[in-house]
């Protein structure tokens, strides 16, 4: 039951700056801005959406196929996947480009100023569906604009069901071509603010959006979620977890429950509360792929958050 999941491998970089941003950043001054924070506390991590996803489906025990696109630094993720035992014949490297990375300093109050370099996903649309075989299920997660609109229109060309998540890729696309992924799709998943975001741009409803899909799914944070399916709305709870440390790939970690779910014909309920799950999961520690447990741990907290047993 393998799934396709088309989407980023990026790396990450975190600086700590130790103090606030507001107490170096003189309002008066902001048309000349020119400001330097000393970070003392920095790592780097591995990064993306399809790279994130994948590592939570591996650890439902679903098999994930990754396509990417990486550049000429990208050594030593392509260790990190072989290490994990990973598939990675899908996974392009472009020449004379950098991986994506984000770049990303935070103060003691959480306010984040991030830099992105895209590099070689700009050229995820080198990567084709056909080119994979037996596929079950996938996704487009958020990637170089051309990449996401021709794995749509090839994945629906195939036969292939598939969830369109437009993430943070979101604004790189007009309302027309906003109708045009959800009715090449079968299921859609979005955050509230993206949701807000389509409705706006295409002048529908959200009940009216998810009548073009099988199911439309919207996540409201620590507010659980909303699965909209069948002219209904099941609402999930959220899973209260251990630490609020790192939201970093909490969404990633959402859409792998969506995943293994839905490839194995699960009851919408049932799917939604393994999302919800490993969301929790997640969050409970700094950055998007470090929380290791096995299916026997997933399980065993399926069953003490919602009293009933998941495999």
């Amino acid at each position: 039951m393998k799934t396709l999941i088309c989407g980023s491998l990026a790396y990450d970089t975190i600086m700590v700056f130790p103090d606030r941003f507001k107490n170096h950043i003189l309002p008066e001054q902001i048309h000349i801005l020119n400001v330097a924070f000393l970070v003392p506390e920095m790592r780097r991590e591995f990064g993306g959406c399809a790279g994130n996803i994948a590592y939570n489906l591996k650890l439902l025990g679903g098999e994930a196929l990754i396509m990417a696109t990486i550049g000429d630094d990208s050594g030593p993720y392509m260790l990190r996947l072989k290490q994990l035992g990973f598939d990675a014949r899908y996974v392009c490297q472009v020449e004379n480009s950098f991986t994506a990375q984000a770049f990303i300093t935070t103060d003691i109050d959480d306010n984040q100023i991030t830099a992105f370099h895209p590099g070689a996903m700009s050229f995820s649309h080198r990567n084709r569906i056909p080119d994979a075989k037996d596929v079950r299920l996938g996704i487009v997660a958020p990637d170089g604009r051309e990449g996401m609109l021709n794995h749509a229109a090839e994945f629906h060309a195939a036969g292939i069901p598939f969830i369109f998540d437009p993430g943070q890729g979101l604004p790189m696309f007009s309302g027309e071509e906003l109708l045009n992924f959800l009715k090449l799709a079968d299921y859609c998943t979005v955050n509230d603010y993206e949701a807000k975001l389509i409705c706006d741009r295409t002048g529908k409803t959200l009940r009216e959006l998810a009548q073009m899909v099988e199911a439309l799914i919207v996540t409201l944070g620590g507010e659980g979620s909303h699965i909209y399916t069948g002219g209904h709305r099941i609402d999930i709870p959220s899973v209260k977890p251990e630490a609020l440390l790192d939201p970093t790939g909490c969404g990633d970690a959402y859409r792998s429950g969506l995943l293994y779910g839905i490839v194995r014909g699960w009851e919408w309920g049932k799917t939604g509360r393994l999302a919800s799950l490993m969301g929790s999961i997640k969050i409970a520690h700094r950055g998007g792929q470090n929380h290791k447990l096995t299916r026997d741990d997933i399980a065993s907290r399926y069953a003490a958050a919602f009293g009933s047993s998941l495999w």
